[in-house]
């Protein structure tokens, strides 16, 4: 019986919902988890880099390589599990190992990725955390941890989960150049939702670091954008009273939108990713159903704190860019239009000043065409007299005679012919 033919991209596209799975695991452990981005256009980087700086460390412990153009790989290397996913700005790497050091937080926990390849990396390290699983002790022993691993005025404790683990952290980098946070597991929580709660920190510090790229960016424009701003409206006043050449104007403030537009093109896919990825911590926030800890602050309160003013500046900045830009461009069309009045009103003038001139022209023609007669016709009367002599010798006529009676005739005959041929030509 014929079938019914699948679309070339149906499994492919239903794969791709199961693509990356959560990792199981089981307190205690830890897990380590890197973030690599280039330093510009991260975006249209050689993603090839990426592969081949993951094949490296898979051929050191003989794992198996990634499909071609794989975006995400999992592999066990040697006593760690390996899971790296590539992003649209950016490679990630997580490695989680069974147990935990005596010393929390021990740098040597780290060392599961080799300083050399760490140092062979296509990029920057953006993120870098240690994460501590531990099964949920006594009250008055977690508070004594949490004292010693982290910076009390900065410490962010929350239950998730609906009481499944206690998270923590103070989101500062320490000595050792990582982030830590520490993970309190109840004995029944299982290790599908221990993978999930460790994801969700990674992400929520990840997404974090890569919106804050669009602050640092707001940070440097604000100068150049107060400047313009100030130009802008001084250019304005003068503008309303009239101090300086509209063509000149028009010039400087073509100028100034053409800085303005270029500076909105080279931020927007900053300013329009730092959207994006604050609107990812924000729900990975909630998806942890946070509640509250033993008077800690929230990771909801902390954000709201520390992180949102910088999300809120970076939205100003975008704003303020924008609205910028449009001052400039209403100022531009309302200066053209000035220009294009002050034209107007020239060629106006010069039009009449053509008219008077075309009407002195004609004046001067038909003074020019009176002249022309009486000249052609002096002539004419000169030569007829001198063709006509010998028959005014026959009649008897004097040469002045002769001349007084051809004169009328010829300058009629003149007249004529010059008007005829000013009645072709028009």
């Amino acid at each position: 019986m014929p079938q019914i033919q699948d679309h070339p991209l149906r499994y492919q596209l239903a794969n791709e919902l199961h693509a990356r799975p959560f990792l199981t695991m089981q307190g205690p452990c830890t897990v380590v988890y890197l973030t690599i981005k280039q330093d510009h256009e991260a975006e249209h980087r050689d993603r090839s880099q990426d592969l081949r700086h993951l094949i490296d460390l898979l051929d050191r412990h003989d794992a198996p390589h990634p499909k071609p153009g794989a975006t995400h790989h999992s592999a066990q290397i040697g006593r760690h599990h390996l899971k790296w996913e590539q992003h649209t700005e950016f490679v990630s790497y997580m490695i989680y190992s069974v147990g935990v050091s005596s010393r929390a937080f021990d740098p040597v926990d780290y060392e599961a990725f080799p300083a050399n390849w760490l140092a062979a990396a296509p990029g920057k390290r953006v993120t870098s955390l240690v994460i501590r699983v531990e099964t949920r002790p006594q009250a008055d022993q977690m508070a004594g941890d949490l004292g010693d691993w982290f910076v009390p005025e900065s410490l962010a404790v929350s239950e998730v989960l609906d009481g499944s683990a206690v998270v923590a952290g103070d989101f500062r980098i320490d000595p050792a150049g990582h982030m830590r946070f520490a993970v309190f597991v109840s004995p029944e929580t299982g290790a599908r939702r221990v993978g999930r709660i460790v994801q969700r920190l990674c992400e929520i510090e990840t997404y974090r670091a890569m919106s804050m790229l669009g602050f640092s960016q707001s940070r440097r424009l604000v100068p150049d954008i107060g400047g313009l701003d100030t130009h802008l409206s001084e250019m304005m006043m003068q503008m309303t009273g009239g101090q300086m050449p509209a063509d000149q104007t028009l010039s400087q403030l073509l100028t100034i939108s053409a800085e303005l537009e270029t500076m909105a093109a080279r931020s927007a896919f900053r300013f329009g990713a730092t959207g994006a990825y604050e609107a990812l911590v924000n729900q990975r926030i909630r998806l942890l159903r946070e509640a509250r800890y033993a008077g800690y602050q929230s990771f909801a309160d902390f954000m709201l704190r520390r992180y949102e003013p910088a999300m809120r500046t970076v939205k100003s900045t975008e704003a303020r860019l924008g609205i910028l830009a449009d001052r400039a461009r209403r100022a531009g069309e309302l200066l053209r239009t000035r220009v294009d009045v002050e034209r107007s009103a020239q060629n106006q003038a010069l039009l009449e000043s053509m008219d008077r001139r075309a009407d002195l022209a004609l004046r001067l023609q038909t003074t020019v065409e009176g002249l022309s007669v009486v000249a052609i016709s002096y002539y004419s009367v000169s030569l007829a007299a001198y063709a006509g002599y010998p028959l005014a010798v026959l009649l008897g006529l004097s040469k002045g005679t002769l001349t007084a009676i051809i004169t009328l005739p010829v300058v009629a005959l003149v007249w004529l012919a010059v008007r005829r041929i000013r009645k072709k030509l028009h």
